[in-house]
């Protein structure tokens, strides 16, 4: 390939689901038109050099050999030998270029987004395309991200930038992805400015949660999360660790949101009311049960919600960084809102997932 190459690959909000991925459970999630494009051009060896300079970062590495790592979460280079060992042949280098709008640390995917994006870079400089299968992409998404590191993290995030649009993701394996046909607009994302601890928030949700379902198996011979009822369990959950058991409740209401919520986007004009309700219940639960809302996102969107907001939740695993508000017509004024209450707000629309353009000038392909 003797031409520049340039790779788009968008953010995401998650409606349903959230904190359920790495259960088993299922999700619903939606990618965004805020993206992490790498650019690149042909160099005559098989290095890759890399500047990034929303980071002011800079890096360089031969990809024809096992690349050494920096230390932990080194997703360019961790997603280099994951593709290496899948398989692919670097056989030429690039100068490259990255660049993002997605916020960095916020919720909204931005480490995913770029992993895909570099996956799918590294095909497409070495292949001439994209593979034909985006859950392929996804797959070794996750295997750089997550796996290479042993972190608590799902799959949802990969496979929404990878494969795009309104998805409903089962997580359980094998995973699967069904695209809902929903036509929604309307999302104000909104950043609180405030960074968050994705892999020790994750982790704490994941220790306490698994400890309580290790409980529940002991107790309940046929216990499964996917299908036995809160009834059940309710004579057991006295005997957890408060932390254990208020985890416990609101992944099995939040499991319940999200079932009616497919079946709710299942139609392209879904009831814009319930719609709503169910993305502010999902987010009661997140707050209160699993406790990764603050008090800032919490202000943010209530002044979403008095803005004209039908629904919203904390966006991501929590602790500061984004939410988002559902407010089809009411877009600008519920930005304005979210800024006034000191977050940052930013209209945004559902886009397909990676893609490869022939130009990162030509804009209106990229979104």
């Amino acid at each position: 390939m003797d031409c520049r190459v340039c790779v788009s690959a968008p953010g995401r909000i998650c409606l349903f689901g959230e904190h359920q991925d790495f259960l088993g459970l299922s999700v619903i999630a939606c990618a965004i038109d805020l993206d992490i494009r790498i650019t690149g051009t042909p160099r005559d060896d098989t290095v890759f050099a890399i500047e990034m300079p929303d980071l002011d970062l800079r890096d360089e590495f031969d990809a024809s050999q096992t690349v050494a790592y920096h230390g932990n979460r080194d997703y360019i280079r961790s997603a280099t030998n994951v593709v290496n060992r899948d398989g692919l042949d670097f056989h030429r280098g690039f100068d490259c270029e990255i660049r993002g709008t997605i916020p960095i640390n916020a919720g909204a995917s931005s480490s995913s987004a770029l992993t895909v994006a570099w996956v799918s870079f590294s095909w497409a400089t070495q292949t001439g395309a994209l593979p034909e299968r985006r859950e392929a992409i996804a797959r070794l998404a996750h295997l750089a991200e997550v796996v290479e590191f042993g972190e608590p993290g799902g799959m949802m995030d990969h496979y929404a930038s990878a494969v795009g649009g309104l998805l409903y993701i089962d997580c359980r394996e094998p995973i699967t992805v069904e695209r809902l046909p929903a036509r929604l607009d309307g999302f104000v994302l909104g950043d609180s400015l405030q960074p968050k601890d994705t892999t020790g928030i994750l982790g704490t949700s994941r220790r306490a949660v698994e400890a309580g379902l290790a409980g529940l198996r002991n107790r309940i011979d046929d216990f499964d999360f996917r299908t036995t009822s809160l009834e059940e369990v309710e004579p057991y959950l006295g005997e957890m660790p408060e932390e254990s058991r208020k985890r416990i409740v609101a992944n099995f209401h939040n499991r319940e949101i999200c079932r009616e919520a497919c079946e709710l986007l299942n139609t392209e004009a879904p009831d814009p009311k319930r719609l709503g309700d169910l993305l502010y219940a999902h987010h009661e639960h997140l707050r209160d049960g699993i406790g990764v809302s603050t008090p800032k996102i919490d202000g943010m969107l209530e002044a979403a919600m008095q803005a004209g907001a039908l629904g919203g939740k904390v966006n991501g695993s929590g602790g500061g960084g984004t939410m988002f508000a559902w407010a089809p017509g009411r877009q600008q004024e519920v930005k304005e809102a979210i800024d006034e209450a000191g977050g940052r707000g930013i209209i945004v629309t559902p886009r397909e997932g990676v893609t490869m353009v022939a130009d990162q000038e030509d804009e209106g392909e990229l979104h």
